[in-house]
């Protein structure tokens, strides 16, 4: 087998695109099918936000295109060790203002978070890997694709089908086949006051 599995050890039992997401670093430079990236970003396009003012916006690099070539350039040296074998860069933009007044929308980057994440739902049921990165210069992407003042840089998204661990550079090779953990529930979800686990969480059966 080429590729790593590594579902997650849940406590309930889960949907299998969310269980057997996550984000390896080891990418096959095979390119992503063109029909693929499409429903990728149709599947991005429905997700919801406030107002339906809908501020993602994506700068899409195919290897070896410029566009690509950009966005490799605008990672920090750790990602771009790695990420230079993914056949897909995307840059996640979010809008700061509405569109109806240009005041602040205060829930842009919540927004195009959901957008990026249902993109990744997505690209698991294509067979496909994301890694998404917050290790890149978003002054580099402003300027190398004139992004307007309006609109933030969020993330970069290397996409592609998964290769071998073995191929990674030590580092990053102990970094993907180490054990997924999540905190529990308890530590997340709370009832009462912050900090105490909610009831829902208990077991009653």
């Amino acid at each position: 087998m080429n590729s790593l599995q590594k579902p997650a050890i849940t406590s309930l039992e889960l949907h299998p695109l969310i269980k057997n997401r996550w984000s390896p670093r080891s990418f096959n430079e095979r390119a992503v099918e063109p029909e693929k990236l499409q429903r990728v970003f149709e599947a991005a396009r429905w997700s919801p936000s406030a107002f339906n003012e809908q501020p993602w916006r994506f700068i899409v690099g195919l290897k070896p295109d410029n566009t690509w070539n950009k966005l490799l350039e605008s990672l920090v040296e750790w990602n771009r060790n790695w990420a230079f074998n993914a056949p897909v860069l995307i840059s996640v933009l979010g809008k700061k203002t509405l569109s109806k007044n240009g005041n602040p929308n205060t829930t842009y980057q919540y927004d195009t978070g959901q957008a990026a994440a249902w993109l990744t739902v997505q690209a698991a049921h294509e067979g496909l890997i994301a890694h998404q990165m917050g290790g890149f210069d978003p002054a580099i992407v402003c300027k190398s694709f004139s992004v307007p003042e309006d609109y933030e840089p969020i993330t970069v998204i290397a996409i592609g089908y998964q290769g071998k661990p073995e191929n990674l550079q030590e580092e990053y090779r102990k970094a993907e086949i180490a054990q997924r953990n999540r905190k529990e529930s308890s530590e997340l979800v709370f009832s009462d006051k912050f900090g105490a686990p909610s009831m829902v969480l208990r077991n009653n059966a």
